[in-house]
């Protein structure tokens, strides 16, 4: 368990961890603006909430795959996919929980404190979902794509 909590502390896992922080803050950007616009046109929160983490959720899987864990491959396999979105889905049920536990703690919720919530649930699954993303999603591809560059390193010597 130990080695597993050091695998964060290596380089390669903090400049990817860097990188999903960085889409993380640009699809959370998406991700407000779309819940926004939705609910501004009275869509029902929680259906607001859905659609658009649906859609940052999409934007997410194509710059993951390709900026933070460098798979340029263009071989998008349905397993990776699937678990991405089961990843996702998750996340968007501890975002459903937190807002609706704040909604009971605080009241009915103005539009800032529903996203002042759904900020404190982007802060929340941040970690977990690094950790799902490279040990589960981008697993076999990142193995894969290492060794293609062992074998290409080996192939030039």
């Amino acid at each position: 368990m130990k080695d597993y909590f050091r695998s964060f502390a290596t380089r390669e896992a903090a400049g990817q961890l860097v990188k999903v922080g960085v889409i993380g803050v640009f699809n959370t950007v998406v991700d407000f603006g779309l819940f926004n616009v939705f609910r501004s046109v009275s869509m029902p929160r929680n259906w607001a909430l859905a659609l658009a983490f649906a859609i940052a959720t999409f934007v997410s899987y194509g710059l993951n795959r390709r900026w933070s864990f460098q798979l340029t491959d263009g071989h998008v396999k349905l397993r990776e996919t699937v678990n991405f979105y089961l990843i996702n889905a998750a996340s968007l049920g501890v975002t459903f929980l937190v807002v609706e536990a704040a909604d009971v703690v605080f009241g009915p919720l103005t539009r800032i404190g529903e996203n002042v919530a759904k900020f404190a649930a982007v802060i929340i699954i941040l970690i977990p979902k690094f950790a799902g993303y490279r040990d589960i999603v981008f697993r076999h591809a990142i193995r894969e794509h290492k060794n293609r560059n062992v074998t290409a390193a080996s192939d030039v010597d």
